[in-house]
């Protein structure tokens, strides 16, 4: 089953009263339950706190200005999934990608492991790498960048 068709179903799912979906397409199958944060029918008993009194406070804080968010300059590349991030196919071989490394649309950048499956993940765009923003072995979550192709 395609990713994209995949991630269409996780997010129905998601935004519906659905609490369960399965799919059979072909010779693929795929089940999608939503879990919730308490078993239906279940009570969760939550301590209750009673916080002492802050101190006054004679003069104002004022907080100092944040500097603004750096906006990488290039195409940002996100994780498709959760999973972990491998920079190359195999321990010890070389690395799909390195910053500076031209990439045409539809090469490997990277392999995301999901549930003992590899998966490629390919570029989206043509141009060169400008940042690798995840560390080989690293756990990533869904939506996080992963490189910047400019």
């Amino acid at each position: 089953m395609d990713l994209r068709k995949l991630k269409t179903l996780i997010d129905l799912v998601a935004e519906s009263d659905i609490a369960e979906l399965e799919v059979t397409e072909g010779e693929s199958k795929v089940r999608i339950v939503k879990s919730s944060p308490a078993p239906q029918g279940q009570m969760m008993m939550m301590p209750h706190q009673v916080a002492a009194p802050a101190p006054a406070v004679a003069a104002a804080v004022v907080p100092e200005a944040a500097p603004a968010p750096v906006v990488p300059e290039g195409h940002v590349v996100k994780s498709p999934m959760v999973g972990t991030f491998y920079r190359a196919a195999t321990p010890g071989a070389a690395p799909f990608v390195a910053v500076g490394t031209e990439v045409k649309l539809g090469d490997t950048l990277c392999i995301i492991e999901a549930m003992k499956l590899l998966n490629e993940i390919d570029a989206e765009v043509t141009g060169v790498v400008k940042q690798i923003l995840v560390e080989n072995g690293q756990p990533i979550e869904y939506g996080q960048p992963l490189f910047i192709i400019g």
